[in-house]
């Protein structure tokens, strides 16, 4: 039976560090160039398994068939596999699965199950030590690297079917970004779960007891005050959520984060309730924190209720994590 999961890079990756650890058939489909209009773009990730296991996408379903059934002999042969697809011709437009694509995928299929010190390096990578670095040769060396950590090895390799084959691939996947929630509610327990999806590693400051369940749905959880997490850990986020639906603890959140550096803000709640904390807080936690805050937290996409605030505040964070401008 065909099994399809979400994967943004991190689901990837945690899929192929599980795989290896438990001896799992599998091969990993790395990107190595792309031309002309492409659903992905060079270092992508996605994982082909047995049965028809898959955990992320290079295209919009398009080309798996053909790249899981590479990915099938590259883990029978334990060879890496290439394979190039090539859309870019008007005949593909009316041929074939008539992908209408207009791109080229370059990718080569790692087979697993020998990597045995990636499993380690991909800890390394979601605890965001670094960037995960892979080197790639047409021989079938293979050098992968987070941080101060490494791994080498070399597989069997078919020959390299196109032209003007460098003598490397250097790939670098960004480490996976950090979002820091101070406080919950309603919202919380649908919010976490979409940010996973979308590929962040989140951490929840909550020590009320109401809330801790939504603690489960989390990636860190810290029972402590907002002052006892910042500045101490400033450096671990790429933005901060304040939403503890009371007004004394997002002071003293907002009044935490202003001497941090993270660069995005949010303030869950209305524009009203923004000026009543800022009636309370000093003039220069104020100024501190105006050109990174964003309140109300949250694109205007309409409707209401914790899900369409949960929806709405993951696609701000996933349009300025991934270079947007909202």
């Amino acid at each position: 039976m065909d099994t399809f999961l979400p994967g943004a890079t991190r689901g990837v990756l945690e899929a192929a560090a599980d795989a290896i650890a438990h001896g799992e058939p599998a091969a990993l489909a790395l990107v190595l160039e792309t031309s002309g209009s492409t659903y992905v773009h060079a270092g992508a990730v996605a994982l082909f398994g047995g049965e028809g296991r898959q955990v992320g996408w290079l295209s919009g379903g398009c080309l798996e068939p053909e790249i899981a059934l590479r990915a099938e002999e590259a883990v029978r042969t334990q060879t890496i596999q290439w394979l190039e697809i090539d859309t870019r011709n008007d005949e593909d437009l009316l041929s074939g699965s008539a992908v209408g694509c207009r791109g080229r995928l370059r990718i080569a299929l790692l087979p697993l199950a020998t990597l045995a010190p990636w499993p380690a390096l991909i800890t390394a990578w979601r605890s965001r030590q670094g960037p995960f670095e892979v080197i790639l040769d047409g021989s079938g060396a293979v050098a992968a690297s987070v941080g101060s950590q490494q791994g080498q090895h070399r597989f069997k390799a078919a020959s390299v079917p196109w032209p003007d084959v460098p003598p490397a691939w250097t790939l670098s996947i960004a480490r996976p970004p950090s979002v820091l929630l101070l406080g919950a509610g309603p919202e919380t327990v649908l919010l976490l779960p979409m940010l996973r999806l979308l590929g962040a590693i989140t951490t929840l400051v909550e020590r009320r007891p109401r809330w801790q369940s939504a603690a489960t749905a989390a990636d860190v959880a810290l029972a402590l005050a907002p002052a006892q997490v910042l500045p101490a850990a400033d450096g671990q986020f790429d933005a901060a959520l304040v939403m503890h639906h009371h007004f004394e603890l997002d002071r003293e959140s907002l009044a935490a984060l202003a001497d941090s550096s993270i660069r995005f803000i949010g303030l869950l709640g209305p524009v009203r309730r923004r000026e009543d904390l800022f009636r309370v807080l000093p003039a220069s936690v104020r100024e501190a924190l105006m050109p990174r805050l964003h309140s109300p937290v949250g694109l205007a996409l309409g409707g209401s209720g914790p899900e369409a605030i949960a929806l709405s505040i993951a696609a701000q964070l996933h349009n300025h994590l991934h270079g947007g401008r909202a």
